[in-house]
């Protein structure tokens, strides 16, 4: 199977997985979120596994499939290697500091705990997660309120994110010092 074909097998795997859930803002489907994260990730780095994390970072995070229903699949689309990385990324990508495993922790505190974890991830996850951060932005005219908290802990990350690609880290950089000064303007106006 070539990678294109891998690829879309792949994505119709996340897609199922998120089901009927949809971007916090617009009536889109979830996967157009792993699909733009995989669109970025492809300028910066083709590898397949990057690429398939890509595409399958919120899986373990927001939908029921669990880690091993997750390998088997990876195991019967590729090699023992790949799927061992691709795994291995999806992992490093998933928040382990959530309010359903830290209750009595706040949003604050938790999120400054994942970057750390973050923080030490391997370079192929941070790329994907720079991705993740400039796609994410997009929230800012939907809701500054929150938006206000999100570009604060996106610029905690890239801070102390510095092993992915330091292109699109840049990129993503770029992207929040953008949407802070978006952000100004709308409160300014209000």
């Amino acid at each position: 199977m070539n990678e294109e074909d891998l690829l879309k097998k792949i994505e119709r795997f996340a897609d199922a997985a998120h089901g009927a859930q949809t971007r916090k803002y617009t009536n889109d489907r979830y996967i157009v979120h792993p699909i733009r994260v995989m669109n970025l990730c492809e300028h910066y780095n083709n590898d397949i596994a990057v690429l398939a994390a890509a595409l399958l970072h919120d899986v373990l995070e927001d939908t029921a499939v669990t880690r091993d229903e997750l390998f088997t699949f990876l195991k019967m689309q590729m090699d023992t290697k790949t799927a061992n990385s691709t795994i291995k990324l999806v992992e490093e990508l998933t928040d382990i500091y959530t309010k359903n495993n830290f209750p009595s922790l706040n949003r604050k505190v938790r999120k400054a705990l994942e970057a750390q974890r973050l923080s030490l991830v391997s370079s192929d996850a941070q790329t994907i997660k720079y991705a993740d951060i400039i796609d994410n932005s997009d929230l800012v005219t939907a809701d500054p309120d929150f938006a206000t908290v999100y570009l604060r802990e996106a610029s905690i990350l890239l801070e102390i994110m510095q092993k992915g690609n330091n292109d699109l880290r840049d990129k993503a950089i770029q992207r929040i010092t953008e949407c802070k000064r978006i952000l100004k303007r709308i409160k300014f106006s209000q």
